[in-house]
């Protein structure tokens, strides 16, 4: 018997930098990498996760090396309560998401040469 499969929540946020990437590679003269991107996350990064929700690395298991840092990941701990929150790299691209029981919520995706996750953002 096959293990139940957890729903994909594709979040406001998550669609917005899909927007961004696609600009961000169409100004790159790189449409084609979008086109990969969609159909990766079609045939296999949203698949992989609806089975495999913790596939991606624990986000904020990585050590706070100041105060603000520290402070900053104890506001998004308050945020997410018992949700966990997670990333995962498919190829250029790394992608924050939430896992909350059977739900697992894409927050973010970025293109590794784009700006840092707008965590506040996800949570409003």
């Amino acid at each position: 018997m096959a293990a139940k499969r957890c729903t994909i929540k594709v979040t406001a946020n998550f669609e917005a930098n899909l927007g961004a990437i696609e600009s961000f590679l169409t100004e790159a003269d790189a449409r084609q990498v979008f086109t990969a991107l969609l159909d990766d996350l079609a045939a296999s990064i949203i698949p992989n996760l609806e089975r495999y929700p913790e596939l991606g690395r624990p986000f904020l298991d990585q050590p706070a090396h100041s105060v603000e840092a520290r402070e900053k990941i104890e506001r998004v701990r308050s945020k997410i309560g018992s949700a966990t929150l997670r990333e995962y790299l498919a190829g250029d691209f790394l992608i924050l998401y939430a896992v909350d029981g059977r739900t697992v919520y894409l927050l973010s995706i970025k293109h590794h040469r784009q700006l840092s996750f707008n965590l506040p953002s996800h949570w409003r």
